[in-house]
C-alpha cells in the first residue's frame, strides 16, 4: 500500500465489522478480520445483537431482568472476542451492542456508522447452508448494502487466512 493511501483519513478510520453470533466459525471471521486489519491499518468492529424481548404488563419486571442478563452475557462475549482480536492484531476493537432482529441490526449499524467499510462473515461448512446471517444477506439483501461483504469459508486454516487476509 502506498504512503498516499495510508495517509488518507478515510482509510485510517476504516472498520472491518464482525457479527458475534455464537457460531463455531466466528473464530475464523475474527482471525481473518484481525489479519486484514494488520495489513490495512483498519480497525476491527465487533457487533453483538440482543434480540428484543416482549414485555407483557405485569411480566415487564421479568423482561427487564432477562434484558439485563442478556446484556451482561453480550458484554462478556464481546470482551472475550476483543481479547482474541487484540492478541492477533495488536489493536483494541470497537465494540457495538444493538437490539433487534440480527439482520436489521447489522444493516442499521452499517448505515449509521460510515466508517464501517467491510462486513466480514464466516460460512458454516458443516450444516445445511452457510448460516442464517450469511444466507439472508447474500441471497436477498446484498443490494441493500453499500459496502463489500467478505464471506470467509469456515474451514480455512490459520495459514490460509494469513495468506488471503
Amino acid at each position: 500500500m502506498t504512503k498516499e493511501l495510508m495517509s488518507d483519513p478515510v482509510r485510517k478510520n476504516r472498520v472491518l465489522l464482525c457479527v458475534l453470533d455464537g457460531s463455531e466459525e466466528l473464530s475464523i471471521a475474527l482471525h481473518y478480520a484481525s489479519m486484514r486489519s494488520l495489513r490495512t491499518g483498519a480497525r476491527v468492529g465487533l457487533l453483538y445483537v440482543l434480540e428484543q424481548a416482549d414485555e407483557f404488563g405485569h411480566w415487564a419486571g421479568v423482561a427487564a431482568l432477562m434484558r439485563e442478563e442478556a446484556r451482561a452475557e453480550a458484554e462478556r462475549l464481546l470482551l472475550q472476542a476483543a481479547e482474541v482480536v487484540k492478541r492477533l492484531s495488536g489493536q483494541t476493537p470497537i465494540l457495538y451492542i444493538n437490539e433487534g432482529e440480527p439482520f436489521q441490526a447489522v444493516i442499521d449499524l452499517i448505515n449509521h456508522d460510515r466508517d464501517i467499510a467491510f462486513l466480514i462473515l464466516a460460512a458454516d461448512t458443516e450444516g445445511q447452508g452457510p448460516g442464517p446471517l450469511v444466507t439472508q444477506i447474500t441471497s436477498r439483501h446484498i443490494g441493500s448494502l453499500h459496502i463489500p461483504v467478505v464471506v470467509v469459508p469456515g474451514n480455512m486454516s490459520d495459514d490460509e487466512i494469513r495468506s488471503f487476509a
